[in-house]
């Protein structure tokens, strides 16, 4: 038995490696700012407006040069709750964050700085970077503060404000936390934001022509009672957490786009026509419009979601599998089967948070190890934060989510099963008296592959 342990041990290893089909661009211990000077820096570490070992990065997106990182007020002393990094800037693989739009947005004036606590942002294909306040400051501690939700539109041209969307009182409710933000910019002057409130399960639809916003409730959006339970690196909790991730497609002949959309504590998917959300009364008289896809499995509860509208390929964290998965929309059947693996690894995909395909077709996760900072307290010594990306094609190359016809996936994996066959058989010891046929060794190697993907 010491023999088949070892070579299930081997076989693990490999296909690990076979799993990481992203590469590591940033990683940090703690997170740390740009400022103006060292000496501003100690001085706001003295006063307490800085205290590295509380700042989390939350969200990302990028355009252009620059990859924008999103660090919520959920506990005292973020110094800038919205910043960014200068991609050609390659001088270290931890840079320092720079403020969005600059130092003034964050800071506290006549009581409150004029971007409070975003956790997902999102740039248009019109040059706008959206960004959703959920407007609380220490979340995580006793003293909660809490202004209006909004959502602030800035021209990534010029990083000048265009407008600042206040929602009204009746569409927040006590509980609400407004956490993702998908928008619909098929036309630039016509575009509609989709923003999901986490605690109070709804979605709150904008129009930018119109410059109004209503709320949308349905039943799918709430969290599922059996799917509550987390565990994340030994530690166990329980989130009611509602409608989170939410993705986007490209527009269909009718100019109008499918959401793609979860509960955080689900292990299913669900799906709408924008038809059906751009106008409230429709909504609420279509309630079959809201479609139930299928389940991700046991255990497979995601946050972030998003979609490649080129490839039509879902992509979407799985919390308690430290992993990120996909689909493609234009399967008829969301089964397990259907669905595949990117990236797995148990230490450095530790909660993977948000998750985009920027303009150029690159894929680009965050992971941030949430549940152990927020649970306990994480190693300053250790890298406890990162940013992988890849190209699209190559994240989904010759997994399930495949785009591109291939005549050689199984030539390759028989030939990788040989391959890992010769270097598991040329580590057993040829005294041993356990002898494993060539044929068990492609088979436990198979079996071993398929329970991945089942």
């Amino acid at each position: 038995m010491g023999v088949f342990k070892a070579l299930v041990l081997l076989q693990l290893v490999y296909l690990s490696t076979c799993m990481e089909q992203l590469d590591i661009i940033y990683e940090w211990n703690q997170l740390d700012f740009e400022f103006p000077s060292p000496e501003t820096r100690q001085q706001a570490i003295d006063n307490g407006s800085f205290i590295p070992e509380n700042n989390i990065p939350m969200g990302l997106e990028v355009f252009g040069d620059r990859l924008f990182i999103t660090v919520p007020r959920w506990r005292n002393g973020v110094p800038a709750s919205l910043t960014y990094v200068n991609l050609k800037d390659n001088s270290t693989k931890s840079p320092k964050l720079i403020p969005y739009p600059n130092w003034e947005a964050h800071n506290f004036v006549d009581g409150k700085p004029a971007i409070i606590s975003p956790f997902r942002v999102r740039a248009d294909r019109c040059g706008r970077l959206w960004v959703l306040d959920n407007g609380k400051i220490g979340s995580l501690e006793t003293n909660v503060t809490k202004f209006t939700p909004s959502i602030s539109i800035y021209d990534l041209k010029t990083d000048n404000l265009l407008r600042k969307y206040v929602f009204p009182e009746d569409q927040v409710k006590e509980e609400s936390g407004f956490a993702n933000i998908a928008v619909e910019d098929i036309d630039c002057d016509k575009t509609y934001a989709y923003a999901g409130d986490v605690g109070k399960a709804g979605i709150v639809v904008y129009s930018w022509e119109k410059n109004d916003s209503w709320r949308i409730t349905h039943h799918f959006f709430n969290p599922d009672p059996l799917a509550c339970d987390f565990s994340v690196k030994g530690y166990n909790f329980s989130w009611t957490d509602a409608i989170f991730g939410i993705g986007i497609s490209a527009p269909n002949a009718d100019n109008f786009s499918t959401i793609y959309f979860h509960p955080m504590a689900s292990n299913n998917e669900f799906s709408v026509s924008t038809e059906y959300l751009r106008n409230k009364t429709v909504a609420e008289q279509n309630f079959d419009a809201f479609k139930v896809l299928g389940s991700r499995g046991p255990n497979a509860q995601s946050s972030a979601s998003f979609v490649d509208p080129k490839t039509g390929v879902l992509f979407y964290s799985l919390v308690n599998l430290n992993a990120v998965a996909c689909w493609r929309t234009t399967n008829k059947e969301y089964l397990m089967k259907n669905q595949g693996r990117i990236y797995m690894d148990d230490i450095k995909m530790i909660y993977p948070t948000d998750i985009k395909v920027d303009y150029d077709e690159n894929l680009w996760v965050l992971s941030n190890r949430m549940p152990i900072w927020m649970y306990a307290k994480l190693d300053s010594n250790d890298t406890n934060f990162r940013v992988f990306s890849a190209p699209v094609l190559k994240a989904i190359s010759h997994t399930a989510c495949d785009v591109t016809p291939r005549s050689d996936i199984l030539d390759k994996f028989v030939n990788k099963v040989k391959n890992v066959t010769k270097n598991i058989s040329s580590k057993l010891n040829p005294s041993s008296s356990t002898i494993v046929a060539p044929s068990s060794l492609i088979s436990l190697i198979v079996l071993t592959v398929l329970s991945l993907f089942v």
